[in-house]
């Protein structure tokens, strides 16, 4: 009986010695897991403060652009402009297609715009099938890009908000005070209303522009056809531009934006309620009707439009210096000539590395 006594008292003693050697282990583990800021470290991000006191981190500017083959310059000069006007940390969302891919990534790591971050995403045009009918005077109005707006939710974006520039767009001001602006409740994207800015259409008749810019929706629906007198909207309702917009997807989801958009394509396909030879092509009207008195008003100043509209009228410098934002609408592109005030959009150009997209200017006389 002592001897088992003794070989249960030393096993005892082994349970025991055991014990505390898994408790030690487990507590040594548990000290020696790496901290969030370690673990960035050895992926190799370098710590930019001491541990003991990180800042929060500085919020993203998601911004969607599209890029097509025989536009590319234009739109690496946004991409330039806004880069160059912020200290944000701004992440582009560069939607083509699929010929266009490898171009765009060689524009950006062939250039100064290799510092940048960003995403390429093809666009799959065959979702405008039975949508977009091919009767426009201005055919690049129909390109499938042109409505890569209309599918914000579907482009995999991993932001709540977005901001979409068109690529006829130079950025002045600080693309991070855009994208903070405040929309109201229940609205699914803030536009730029035609009637913003009384000053803007006193220049613009002032500087005898011709054709006048629509400013009504008027110039965009036809009032003759039910499908459009049914929708209740008065003609003389401002319109918007939607050629810089700041989005909240996940309000447009609920919405179902998309889809709304989308019903109005396939109306005008079937019943043309809508004109591309009317001022805003076939892109604006679905916009007009879907967000008609749903949407927040942009600072005008963000978003200085109709610079394409003429080749010969010009805005005053005075306010070109204010403005945050400028848009070559129109026909009169600055990468083309004629067109005007071509200096400010010349300074953020970046010449394309593979020499497939250049400027038209003038030949010189010497």
């Amino acid at each position: 009986m002592t001897l088992l006594k003794k070989i249960n008292r030393v096993l005892l003693v082994l349970l025991v010695l055991l014990v505390c050697l898994l408790l030690h282990s487990s507590l040594l583990r548990a000290s020696s897991r790496p901290k969030p800021s370690d673990h960035w470290k050895s992926l190799g991000h370098k710590a930019r403060v001491p541990a003991e006191r990180q800042p929060e981190a500085q919020p993203v500017v998601p911004v969607v652009i599209c890029a097509s083959e025989e536009r590319i310059g234009a739109t690496m000069a946004v991409i330039n402009s806004v880069y160059s006007n912020t200290d944000a940390s701004v992440f582009f969302y560069i939607v083509t297609l699929r010929d266009a891919v490898k171009l765009t990534r060689q524009y950006i790591v062939k250039t100064k715009l290799k510092g940048i971050k960003y995403k390429i995403m093809e666009f799959n045009p065959m979702v405008l099938k039975g949508k977009v009918k091919p009767d426009s005077s201005r055919p690049e109005l129909l390109h499938p890009l042109n409505f890569v707006r209309f599918y914000l939710p579907l482009l995999d974006i991993k932001h709540k908000r977005v901001i979409y520039l068109d690529d006829d767009v130079i950025v002045q001001g600080d693309i991070k005070d855009l994208f903070n602006m405040k929309l109201k409740a229940g609205h699914a994207a803030a536009f730029s209303t035609d009637c913003d800015l009384p000053s803007t259409h006193e220049m613009v008749r002032s500087i005898g522009m011709q054709p006048v810019p629509q400013t009504t929706y008027m110039g965009f629906l036809d009032y003759r056809k039910e499908e459009v007198k049914d929708l209740g909207i008065d003609p003389r309702d401002c319109s918007f531009n939607p050629g810089v917009f700041v989005a909240d997807v996940g309000e447009w989801k609920k919405q179902k934006i998309t889809k709304q958009l989308e019903k109005w394509m396939e109306e005008n396909y079937r019943n043309n309620i809508y004109s591309s030879a009317m001022a805003g092509g076939v892109a604006t009207p679905p916009m007009l009707i879907v967000f008609h008195d749903k949407y927040t008003t942009l600072d005008p100043l963000w978003h200085v439009r109709h610079m394409g509209w003429s080749p010969d009228a010009r805005y005053p410098e005075r306010f070109l210096k204010e403005a945050r934002l400028l848009h070559w609408n129109g026909p009169f592109k600055p990468w083309h000539y004629p067109a005007v005030h071509l200096d400010l959009w010349e300074r953020w150009f970046i010449p394309d590395p593979s020499r497939k997209f250049s400027l038209v200017r003038p030949k010189s006389d010497s």
